[in-house]
């Protein structure tokens, strides 16, 4: 397997080894979940799966961790305006996102960690922090001093000396240094909160994920991912805090995808400019709504609008028709026309994906080497109405297979029974051909409509019309 991965903490693209050989462990961070799963979190979650899906058919055993931070400031503000306890508003998103997860058929995590449940893991990593003078309570709160890592900024390429305290890093008289960021919070009035030997209080949001992530891969993963807005101070810091209590290297490939925007401006919650994945899925197919999300190159920005997305879903119907196509029918042993040419077609795309997935996991690419399949066989079907080949089923197969592997075409075909038009439909069909005959075209175009309406499309073919289902 020639994997090569764009690495964000050396800048470019470079093998991809395991620490074990044959076994991957990868961490993916999840939602904050003070609210509901947006655009913005399901595309994320959509590279980390394709990635996994990718290496899984390469034949490698992932191990995928995906953690929800269910206690923070944030969720504990919205359930106090609720009048609930933080639990149920943490624990409604949580499930949101696992039933959208599915609606998107992204595979179910192998650990949903939530940082409640660590606690101990937590504070034990803490604990080896103050030990070796990494971190150190003040007033209830627990800080990592961030001067005792020399390599802190390497990830975000940012200086320690340039940082100055400001928006992105809390100023706090308490702490040794403005640049010092909070391991455990004291507990205030009517917030949750645990004991530990500095106090009751709860979690820093940073050192969960290190917590937890190492629990369930060990010490260096092989693969840490999320969005690019979590570069600094995030992950700048789960690396501190993580090799300043390991001495070992935290992750060997970081791997970050760039925003989902909305009139140009990051989707997030925080400046509510985002969309709620359960409107779009209400709007759009949810096969659809995937292939777009990854019809760009995980590392570049993907513009959210419902024009795209209704461009996407026409596109992606291309793409599967050949799979309904070939359900209709009749298999036999005659050799196509085009036999030899579907052959090397189908071997053709195999190869192009490989390698477009291979390369730092270049969906885009990929994509286009199923379209390319999709047009030969959508060409050859044409010329033998009726009938379906070896090849021409092998071929098809192929496109399914592969297709598979970026997560589509998982809604089930319909049968080919099923997938007969009722009465009424071919009815209107039938005027439709007799109207055209008499060059009538406006209403001809008015029963395209009435077919739309009732969930068909009419295809103009040179064998006679053909009606599918939309």
């Amino acid at each position: 397997m020639n994997v090569r991965i764009h690495d964000t903490l050396r800048g470019e693209k470079v093998p991809f080894q395991p620490v074990q050989p044959g076994k991957v462990g990868m961490y993916v961070c999840g939602m904050t979940v003070q609210n509901v799963p947006h655009v913005g979190h399901m595309r994320s979650s959509i590279v980390g799966d394709n990635i996994r899906r990718f290496l899984e058919w390469q034949g490698m055993e992932v191990t995928f961790v995906y953690n929800f931070t269910d206690v923070d400031d944030k969720i504990i503000a919205k359930a106090n305006e609720e009048g609930v306890d933080y639990k149920v508003v943490a624990r409604r998103n949580e499930e949101l996102f696992k039933k959208y997860a599915v609606a998107l058929n992204i595979k179910p995590a192998t650990h949903y960690p939530r940082a409640t449940e660590h606690i101990g893991e937590i504070l034990a990593l803490i604990g080896r922090l103050i030990e070796d003078d990494k971190a150190y309570p003040k007033g209830g709160d627990v800080y990592y001093r961030v001067r005792s890592f020399p390599e802190y900024g390497k990830l975000s390429k940012k200086r320690i000396d340039d940082l100055q305290s400001g928006a992105r890093i809390a100023v706090d008289d308490e702490k040794d240094d403005p640049l010092d960021f909070a391991l455990w919070k004291g507990a205030k009035p009517d917030e949750p909160a645990w004991e530990s030997p500095w106090g009751r209080g709860r979690p820093g949001w940073h050192i969960e994920c290190s917590a937890m992530s190492m629990k369930y891969l060990g010490e260096t993963l092989d693969i840490h991912g999320g969005g690019e807005d979590l570069i600094f101070p995030h992950h700048e810091n789960e690396i501190a805090q993580s090799e300043g209590a390991t001495g070992c290297p935290f992750c060997n490939f970081w791997v970050h995808n760039g925003w989902v925007t909305l009139g140009g401006e990051k989707m997030s919650k925080s400046t509510l400019k985002f969309r709620p994945i359960d409107e779009v899925v209400e709007e759009f197919d949810p096969e659809a709504i995937r292939f777009y999300l990854m019809s760009t190159h995980y590392r570049s920005p993907i513009e959210f609008s419902e024009e795209r997305l209704a461009e996407a879903q026409t596109a992606y119907a291309r793409l599967r028709s050949p799979l309904l196509e070939i359900r209709r029918r009749t298999p036999v042993e005659t050799a196509h026309p085009r036999e030899e040419e579907l052959r090397a077609g189908a071997d053709t795309a195999r190869t192009a994906f490989t390698e477009a997935m291979s390369d730092d996991f270049n969906t885009a690419r990929a994509l286009a080497s199923l379209f390319d399949l999709s047009r030969l066989l959508n060409g050859a079907l044409d010329q033998t109405p009726g009938e379906a080949s070896p090849a021409l089923r092998a071929a098809t197969e192929t496109l399914h297979e592969l297709g598979q592997v970026l997560g589509l075409f998982w809604v089930p075909l319909p049968a080919a029974d099923e997938d007969e038009a009722p009465a009424d439909v071919k009815a209107l069909a039938e005027e439709r051909v007799a109207v055209r005959a008499a060059k009538n075209w406006a209403r001809a175009d008015e029963i395209r409509d009435e077919l739309a309406a009732k969930g068909w499309v009419v295809e103009d073919r040179a064998d006679g019309p053909r009606l599918k289902r939309k």
